[in-house]
C-alpha cells in the first residue's frame, strides 16, 4: 500500500507575485506548506531571477494546469547589449563582448524575424532534457551541450523603451514554451551586437494577470491561519479560456465516473475541449460530441 499523502484537500488558485531569487518549485512548496495543501502544481516555470505571474494550483486545479500552460502568455524584459554569457542571462560568465550598439531603427526593423512560427534553440543552461539528462546539468559538468530547435509561436515582440545605448526593453506575447533569454541572445546576434537578459517579469498566462496577484509575503503572513483561504481562486478560472457547457444531476455523475453524458451549451463545435458544471460546480472537461461529452478530466469537490 503506497503512503498517504499529507495535508488538506483543498482546491483552488493561488496567483502569485513571484520575487526574483526563488525558483518555482521553491515557491510551490511554500504555498502547498503555507495551505496545509495535499497537492500542489504551477503552471508554467519562471527562472529564479525572473519576476511576476506564477500561477499555483492546488489539490482538483492541478488537473487544469494543462490548459493555462498552453495559453499564450506576455513578458517585460530587458536587453543588454554588447555580451554574450553562456546562460544568456545575467548570472552567467562573460563569454564574448563587441563594442557595436544598435541604434532604435536597427533594433525595430529586426524584430520581425522573431514574430510568427519561429524555430528556437532553448538556453544551454534550461529544463530541457537531453537523453534523458536536463541541460543545465550537463553544461554545468562542462559538457558541450548541443540542443535541437524548437518551433515556437510568437504572436508579438515589441520594443517599449531604450533607456540608454547599452540597454532595451520589450514586450514579448507567447505560446508554450519560449524561452526570452534565447530571444535576447538571437535578437543581440542578429544586430550584431550581441546580448543577454538582465530583467524578466511575467506579465500574465493564459487567464491570469497580475492584478490582485498575491506575494509570498502575504502568503507567509497569513500561512496556517484559517484566513488564508480567502486567497484562493476557484478552479475554474484556470478553465476561462475554454467553453463552459452545462449538465443535468444524473450527467454529473456519469462524467464523474468517466463516462460520456449529455450537456447543453452554444457556440461549441464538434470535437472542442470544453468544461462542465452542474449548478456552478465544475464536473469534467473533455471533448464535445454533438449534445455529449466525452470526459478526459474529472473533478471530485467537496
Amino acid at each position: 500500500m503506497g503512503r498517504r499523502r499529507k495535508g488538506r484537500d483543498i482546491s483552488g488558485w493561488l496567483v502569485m507575485d513571484k520575487p526574483a531569487g526563488l525558483t518555482s518549485t521553491a515557491v510551490v512548496n511554500k504555498v502547498r506548506w503555507a495551505f496545509d495543501a495535499k497537492k500542489a502544481g504551477h503552471a508554467g516555470t519562471l527562472d529564479p531571477d525572473a519576476t511576476g505571474l506564477l500561477a499555483v494550483a492546488l489539490g482538483e486545479a492541478t488537473k487544469t494546469v494543462p490548459y493555462v500552460t498552453d495559453a499564450l502568455k506576455a513578458y517585460e524584459f530587458t536587453v543588454r547589449w554588447g555580451q554574450a554569457t553562456n546562460t544568456d542571462d545575467a548570472e552567467g560568465e562573460v563569454i564574448a563582448t563587441r563594442d557595436t550598439r544598435p541604434s532604435e531603427d536597427e533594433i525595430k526593423a529586426a524584430l520581425g524575424q522573431f514574430v510568427g512560427d519561429i524555430q528556437q534553440v532553448p538556453p544551454k543552461f534550461s529544463a530541457v532534457k537531453i537523453d534523458g539528462e536536463r541541460a543545465y546539468k550537463l553544461a554545468r559538468d562542462g559538457e558541450d551541450v548541443e540542443i535541437e530547435p524548437r518551433p515556437l509561436w510568437v504572436e508579438e515582440l515589441l520594443l517599449i523603451d531604450v533607456p540608454d545605448i547599452d540597454h532595451a526593453v520589450f514586450e514579448m506575447t507567447c505560446g508554450k514554451g519560449g524561452y526570452v533569454r534565447s530571444i535576447a541572445r538571437d535578437l543581440g546576434e542578429a544586430l550584431g551586437c550581441l546580448g543577454h537578459v538582465v530583467t524578466l517579469r511575467r506579465l500574465w498566462s493564459g487567464p491570469f494577470d497580475l492584478e490582485g496577484a498575491v506575494t509570498l509575503d502575504q502568503v507567509e503572513a497569513l500561512a496556517k491561519s484559517p484566513e488564508i483561504d480567502a486567497l484562493l481562486r476557484p478552479l475554474e478560472e484556470g478553465l476561462q479560456d475554454l467553453p463552459e457547457l452545462r449538465c443535468s444531476e444524473i450527467a454529473a455523475t456519469r462524467l464523474r465516473n468517466g463516462n460520456a453524458a449529455e450537456v447543453i451549451g452554444s457556440d461549441v463545435e464538434f470535437g472542442d475541449t470544453a468544461w462542465v458544471s452542474h449548478n456552478g460546480v465544475p464536473v469534467a472537461v473533455g471533448e464535445y460530441r454533438g449534445g455529449t461529452l466525452q470526459p478526459s478530466r474529472v473533478f471530485v469537490l467537496s
